[in-house]
């Protein structure tokens, strides 16, 4: 619920190539965003940067910063120690301080803030944006860590909304395509970075669409399983683990374990929140 031992560092969702090549910046000192916080009620600070990890914001302003501190030294020592870095490309969409140019996981308004026009502005990335973000980044990260290795990943994950003006499966399915082709991009031309197939596992017609939950946006435990499964026997030359994914077969004990998932995905998915706030 805290988001503490959920991903290497307690960042929450890193959805864009713009957010993680901020993040490395902002750990380092070479960004320093002009808004630092968010309001959400009276006594509720909000990070903008990480707007669902304090399920109930942060009680002071003071108290924000000095979690934040924290947080920066575990990213620095996350890039500086890491042998293999995953990246999941979710979104190409995103929303940006005009200002200084910070982009957020949520839009302002979300979970704190207030939305104005005057301040922020809706981003959908392009693939010419993303290469770069992502060649920048990598750049930053063997600048501290030389050695460091690269798996590039892309959400088969919906957007559960875009800003277009248009439906959210044309958007769905530009955003994604974009992201596989800027994965495919850096991989093929940079060294010790590699591309791992989940979208294409999930997605594929030879799945008959069985990995997607009732909702066809959530992807069932089978499908992490599968997953995962090659993971760790293709890529890593291991056995895979064995984390309690169940089987398609037993009904009941895959309804069980989906509630549990859902509730897992509402509790670290940032995106989630927007189908609260539908009409």
């Amino acid at each position: 619920e805290f988001n503490y031992e959920t991903f290497t560092a307690r960042y929450g969702n890193i959805y864009t190539t713009r957010q993680l090549l901020q993040l490395f910046q902002r750990a380092y000192g070479q960004f320093n965003p002009i808004e630092s916080y968010w309001k959400k009620g009276p006594d509720q600070f909000i990070d903008p940067f990480r707007p669902t990890i304090q399920p109930t914001g942060f009680a002071t302003l003071e108290e924000l910063e000095i979690d934040r501190c924290q947080h920066f030294a575990a990213v620095r020592e996350a890039f500086e120690t890491l042998d293999v870095f995953i990246f999941t490309l979710g979104l190409t969409e995103t929303w940006r301080n005009d200002s200084d140019g910070a982009v957020y996981p949520l839009c302002p308004g979300v979970n704190g803030g207030v939305y104005e026009d005057s301040t922020y502005s809706f981003l959908n990335l392009s693939l010419e944006e993303c290469i770069a973000d992502l060649n920048k980044f990598v750049d930053l990260l063997r600048s501290v860590n030389p050695s460091s290795k690269m798996i590039l990943t892309v959400s088969p994950v919906p957007l559960m909304a875009t800003a277009e003006d248009r439906h959210v499966w044309v958007s769905t399915t530009l955003s994604k395509a974009i992201l596989r082709l800027a994965a495919e991009s850096v991989s093929s031309t940079r060294e010790n970075i590699a591309y791992f197939p989940s979208y294409e596992i999930v997605t594929s017609p030879a799945s008959r669409g069985k990995y997607f939950a009732e909702n066809l946006r959530d992807v069932r435990e089978s499908g992490v399983a599968h997953v995962m499964d090659i993971f760790f026997k293709q890529v890593a030359g291991e056995a895979p683990l064995k984390a309690g994914f169940v089987s398609d077969k037993d009904n009941s004990t895959t309804e069980n374990s989906f509630e549990s998932l859902e509730r897992i995905v509402e509790a670290i998915c940032d995106e989630e929140m927007l189908g609260l706030q539908a009409p």
